[in-house]
């Protein structure tokens, strides 16, 4: 059964208790399903889950099997640092099995491994797309590929409570192949005053740790890449890779039909922003797609 949004009990339409609330209650049914995998882009990484956590709190009575199926476009930087930017078209798919199994296009394919109320942990296989190349072979020429790879993803979401739904989440995710890496995304988001009963949005900002191997992989240049590209030697360090902040918007055409929209700014911080390759420290990403909810 579609979820039909409750509309809270209102003092004052301008009462921020009840305007978070309002913003609450409307959220449950969704989140903004994303149209490609979490390869390196200025999105949070919050903004991939946006709204789950939410959706057991104020409505636990939800159907076992809940499925959402779309298409979507991104426009984002070809790759971390680049000032060049593409389109990505592809499937925006979000399947839920009795909150415990999960396949997302944003999140990964993985299960609820501990969880209550107000919180989860997870585990998930997710991917990356890699760098190639040939994405501006006038700035990458010579530094060789990063491959796509298979990744292992640890998260956990925290929701403040109901009267003040402040959701934290972090994820922690290794690369097996490609960077070989350990990135660590730590971020917080809350429903916005606004929201109805058919448009909701969220906001929140995010910040981005990263392990050498990470940082090296996708900002360092060794002897040999120096020599075929021409940048300088530079070992990248672990640390702070980035801070941003993003914004997640779902309308409801009715029971069935949403679009969602996310867009986000990030900064490049650290052994990261002062890499040689780097041709913009400040980037940012765009997304929409159209699902249909069963």
């Amino acid at each position: 059964m579609p979820f039909a949004p409750r509309t809270p009990r209102r003092k004052s339409p301008w009462a921020p208790k009840n305007a978070w609330l309002a913003a609450a209650a409307c959220m449950l049914a969704a989140f903004a399903p994303h149209a490609t995998a979490q390869t390196p882009s200025p999105l949070g990484e919050w903004q991939y889950s946006a709204g789950i956590p939410l959706e057991k709190l104020f409505e636990p009575d939800r159907p076992p099997l809940e499925a959402r199926l779309g298409i979507g476009a991104t426009f984002q930087p070809r790759y971390d640092g680049s000032e060049r930017y593409h389109m990505l078209v592809g499937p925006s798919i979000d399947i839920r099995y009795k909150d415990i199994l999960f396949g997302s296009t944003g999140e990964g394919f993985g299960v609820n491994v501990l969880q209550g109320q107000n919180w989860r942990m997870s585990v998930a296989a997710a991917y990356d797309l890699g760098r190639r190349g040939h994405d501006d072979p006038e700035h990458l020429n010579g530094l060789g590929n990063i491959n796509p790879a298979p990744e292992l993803k640890l998260a956990a979401e925290y929701v403040v409570s109901k009267e003040f739904p402040l959701v934290f989440r972090a994820a922690f995710t290794r690369s097996f192949g490609g960077s070989n890496g350990w990135t660590a995304d730590l971020g917080a988001y809350m429903p916005l005053p606004g929201s109805n009963e058919t448009f909701y949005w969220f906001a929140g900002p995010s910040v981005t740790f990263a392990d050498s191997n990470y940082m090296q992989s996708w900002f360092g240049v060794n002897g040999q890449q120096a020599a075929a590209s021409g940048y300088r030697r530079y070992d990248a360090s672990a640390g702070l890779k980035s801070a941003g902040f993003g914004i997640t918007m779902v309308y409801f055409v009715n029971k069935h039909w949403f679009v969602s929209a996310d867009g986000a700014l990030r900064r490049l911080l650290g052994s990261a922003a002062n890499s040689p390759i780097i041709q913009s420290k400040t980037d940012g990403v765009c997304d929409i797609s159209i699902n249909y909810q069963f």
